[in-house]
This record gives structure tokens, sequence and C-alpha cells, in this order.
């Protein structure tokens, strides 16, 4: 019999009729040949928020009303919403485990969902080595155990993590299709991510990374895609809607935080870039306690 609270609602996400009524719901599915969970799950309407999945032991088996496919240990997958999906264990394979997490993501992930290749609309990746696919179950596990722990930010923290695994595939698939970045224009962008709060000129950085001020600006250009000066911005923007979303610190101090001395110029850019004033932003996100 199926788990039920005491309004007889099915609690168990492992099980169907469970209705995913949260922004995060995380875990393992531990499939093994003959057990309780040794059936096909059918969603031919999809679902209201995302999943991603990783196989991390044996072969299941993914149908998705046009096409057929495995999956494997390192696979993974990420099924946007309302996308018809079936799943199972392989018939070739005794088990198939699976970590999970269902989401409703954040607005600014957009571009990070957006995986190059799909199938059907279901995003694919396959991780290329065993100590990658083991960072990427610590991140699946860390979702899980932020979010069961019972503190006022466990739902915050595992976002967080989840933020942090779905950047991961992002860099993955920026390794995968991508010509190796010139170490140079690394060390640029990491000198630039950790001095946001400083003004830094592009003699001064061609200087620290050992190329003409010319150079250095048609290589970032080239590998990068924007000029130094819209990537720092960028970068700062990115760093003050965390700092919004997750600190009560006065945003006259986020923007000091990023490099605008002047509250009023950084509203200007910040506005510009995301569409909201800063205090406008942390009202729509509000992730700290008060």
């Amino acid at each position: 019999m199926m788990p039920k609270d005491q309004q007889g609602v099915q609690n168990n996400p492992l099980l169907p009729g469970y209705a995913f009524d949260a922004f995060l719901v995380s875990g393992l599915t531990p499939i093994e040949q003959g057990s309780v969970l040794d059936f096909t799950i059918d969603r031919p309407l999809g679902m209201k928020g995302y999943i991603i999945n990783l196989t991390t032991r044996g072969k299941g088996y993914i149908y998705t009303g046009a096409q057929e496919l495995t999956v494997e240990p390192g696979d993974l997958l990420l099924f946007p919403p309302n996308t018809i999906h079936h799943y199972r264990r392989a018939d070739d394979s005794d088990s198939w485990y699976h970590r999970w997490v269902y989401f409703r993501p954040r607005a600014y992930w957009a571009d990070w969902l957006k995986w190059p290749n799909t199938r059907d609309h279901i995003g694919l990746m396959t991780l290329p080595d065993a100590a990658t696919r083991q960072e990427f179950d610590d991140l699946f596990q860390e979702i899980e155990q932020r979010h069961k722990e019972i503190r006022p930010m466990s739902e915050q923290l595992a976002m967080n993590r989840l933020e942090q695994l779905l950047i991961r595939c992002y860099e993955q698939h920026a390794q995968a299709n991508q010509a190796p970045m010139d170490p140079r224009i690394l060390q640029a962008c990491q000198i630039l991510s950790e001095s946001l709060s400083t003004e830094i000129s592009i003699e001064e950085l061609a200087e620290r990374v050992f190329l003409s001020p010319s150079r250095l600006s048609h290589l970032f250009r080239s590998h990068v895609g924007v000029s130094i000066v819209r990537w720092r911005e960028d970068q700062r923007v990115i760093r003050a809607k965390l700092l919004l979303q997750t600190t009560p610190m006065p945003i006259a101090v986020v923007g000091q935080q990023v490099g605008y001395d002047d509250q009023l110029y950084f509203s200007r850019v910040f506005r510009k870039r995301v569409g909201l004033s800063p205090s406008e932003y942390r009202k729509t996100t509000h992730h700290f306690c008060n």
C-alpha cells in the first residue's frame, strides 16, 4: 500500500500519486528487479516543473512518445515542463539507480536550462570520467540532504546547491562544444572575478597577463564573446543578484561590494540589465531571513 498522511494524501515521491506541489523535491530511486519500485513511470502530460536525473547504477529505459533511449551510469537527463516521458528499468539490467531533482527554476536560470543536446525536448549529457561523475553525484546528495534538514533556510540552501549543479552542467556543455580557452584569458577572468569591488584598467589587466592591451581585448572578445567591460559588468550584476537574494545587506552596500560606490548609478545599471530596480528585485526573491 502507498504511504498516506491523515488526509489520505500520497506522500512518497517514489510512488504514483505524489503531487509534486513544491518548488523542489529530490531523492534517489533504487530500482531492483522485482522490487516494489520496479514499474514504469508514465507521464503522458509531463510535469509542471523540471526534472534533472542522473543514472548512478544499472540501466534505464526512456520512452518519449516518438523515440527510445537507454541511460547508463554518468548519463544526465533534463526533462522540461510538460514534456511527455515514460521510464523504467531496462530489461537487460537487474537494477537502475538514479538520483533526481524536481524543481521550479529561478528566472535567471533560463540560459542554464537550454541544453544543446536534446531528443524530443529532453536534454541529454554524458559525464566524461569517474571523477566528474562522483562530483555530480555528491551535488545531488547535497541537494537532498540540505532540503531534508530542519532549519529555516533548508530549501534555499538546497536551491543554491541545485544552482551549482546547473552551472556545472552548463560548464560541461561549454567544455564539450568549445575549443580550449587561452590560459591568459582564463587568468584575466579570474583576476576580474576576484576584484569586482575595485576598478582595474585594461592596461593594468593586460600587464598582469603579459599581453598588450589591444591583444588582450581582441583575444578576450574572441574567446568570451563580449568585451572586457561588458563581461565585468555581467559578473557584477550576477554577484549583486546573489547578494540581494541571500542577504539583508543594504542596497548601497551591495553596490559597493560589486564596484559601484554611487547607489544611483548602481541602480541604473542594475535596472538596465535586469529590468527591475535592486529593491524591486529583492522583493521578488527575498531568500534571506528577516
